[in-house]
């Protein structure tokens, strides 16, 4: 039983839409639907603006002890519910349960983390160049913030923008997605709960584009946030131009991975395969184009395609699940597309390339081996669970490949040699590179991309600077 009831959140207040819009929220293992997601109308909307403004004044005012009790209490909060919350998050995103409880936990884990570092935004003092001047740098929230956070992880990328904002002393307008409204739900009740004043926090649905117009659109915001396709990154900044907003965007990635001659082949495997088929592929940071030294990509290749094989796909509430189901039947097709034409174009597919006969959105885990340079795999972000896999011989040409597109959020590096390694962290253009492993997500790591994945960092000390903004006082008394 799906167990949250999706509604707006407007100046501490949990309502449906004033206008009665609404869109059904499926299941996407089983097609079902499962709760109404609420429609905020303009006037919805203005409200939101409006609550977030007067709650602004209030919330900056606080002191950061005063926040930072009100963040731990929502982060005990969220722990003490995390299995509820998790049950959601997996019956509206499709990813296994223990999946969904790590995201929730480490949701927690963010909101404490902030918390805490929103203690120490420190200010400084220049020395003056006359008797009796002082010179102070001051940091203080930057205002009123609408963030828009991505279906693929709907509690982390929630999480950042929320206790990012909240932390800093700003006030939020939150539109999360659609298809997965009900952890955000979830979140905001945790924090109203907490003691949250009325208005700090605000959470709307409805037709993106029409949403993120209208709240762009407003003098009222500062800042803009955006988890999301480079595409919609593109659009989002081009809105926030016309009043000069702001902006962090994490937009998405097609990250390479490098498996050097000397990489311990075994591990890359195991590694690999966990990470690329997490939350089915669907996460901004999965391994996708896969390079490997001619030595071992023969190995390599059937190490992957025998681990995808072998994974057990279903309900994400079944125990024995290893990897649920796309978000939506457009995902699979766009996956379909993708896997023909790498086929069409030579590569060897060795397992998977189809859309599952059953109910909801299951696509097989997918292995592509020798991909030529122009299938379109190589330079589309798939999205989905497809390692398309191909060969290199020396270090300057798999750099000049890994680099080649114009995205740059996540690389991956695997060998045992520490000056390879090095020269790789440094030539690869991307916001985050990891060796050996593929955690490169912490609450207390920046995380950001460069290039078409976007600029700023969630995240870390770089995620709080980015809801601050700097003011320079000088005084002078005789």
């Amino acid at each position: 039983m799906y167990e949250e009831k999706i509604q707006l959140l407007i100046d501490g207040t949990f309502r449906d839409g004033s206008e009665g819009k609404s869109q059904p929220l499926l299941n996407p293992a089983t097609g079902e639907q499962i709760a109404t997601v609420p429609h905020a109308s303009p006037t919805d909307l203005d409200q939101a603006l409006a609550a977030a403004e007067r709650a602004f004044a209030a919330w900056k005012a606080e002191t950061a002890i005063t926040r930072y009790k009100i963040m731990m209490k929502a982060a005990d909060l969220i722990d003490q519910r995390l299995e509820t919350i998790a049950r959601v998050l997996t019956m509206e995103n499709g990813k296994p349960l223990a999946e969904s409880r790590g995201e929730v936990a480490f949701s927690a884990e963010a909101t404490r983390w902030y918390a805490e570092e929103g203690k120490r935004v420190y200010g400084r003092i220049v020395p003056g160049r006359v008797v009796g001047q002082r010179q102070m740098v001051l940091k203080e929230p930057v205002g009123v913030v609408v963030a828009f956070a991505a279906w693929n992880f709907p509690a982390s990328n929630v999480i950042r923008k929320v206790a990012g904002a909240v932390a800093a002393g700003c006030s939020i307008i939150l539109k999360t997605a659609e298809e997965t409204p009900g952890t955000a739900v979830a979140f905001a009740r945790c924090f109203q709960d907490a003691g949250l004043p009325n208005g700090v926090l605000n959470l709307v649905f409805g037709v993106p584009d029409e949403v993120s117009r209208h709240l762009i659109g407003s003098p009222i915001p500062k800042k803009v946030s955006l988890t999301g396709s480079t595409t919609v990154g593109k659009l989002l900044q081009k809105l926030a131009a016309d009043t000069l907003k702001r902006t962090t965007m994490e937009l998405g990635g097609h990250a390479p991975v490098l498996v050097f001659a000397d990489a311990d082949v075994d591990q890359a495997v195991a590694t690999l395969a966990a990470a690329k088929f997490r939350n089915a592929g669907q996460v901004c940071t999965s391994p996708t184009r896969f390079f490997v030294h001619d030595s071992l990509a023969d190995t390599f290749a059937k190490g992957m395609a025998a681990k995808a094989s072998a994974l057990k796909l279903g309900n994400g509430l079944d125990a024995d699940t290893q990897m649920g189901p796309m978000i939506a039947p457009r995902r699979c097709d766009a996956i379909q597309s993708l896997v023909d034409d790498a086929v069409d174009k030579g590569a060897d597919l060795l397992t998977g390339g189809h859309r599952l006969n059953a109910p909801g959105n299951f696509f097989a885990p997918t292995v592509l081996n020798n991909v030529p340079a122009d299938a379109r795999i190589m330079s589309e972000e798939p999205f989905g669970p497809v390692a398309a896999i191909t060969r290199f011989s020396t270090f300057d040409e798999v750099i000049s490949r890994a680099n080649a597109l114009p995205y740059g959020l996540a690389s991956f590096v695997f060998t045992r040699d520490g000056g390879t390694a090095r020269n790789a962290e440094l030539a690869l253009n991307a916001g985050m590179v990891g060796v050996n492993h593929t955690m490169i997500s912490t609450p207390e790591t920046p995380f950001g991309g460069v290039n078409e994945s976007g600029f700023g960092s969630e995240s870390g000390i770089e995620g709080l600077e980015a809801f601050l903004r700097t003011k320079f006082v000088s005084e002078l008394f005789a």
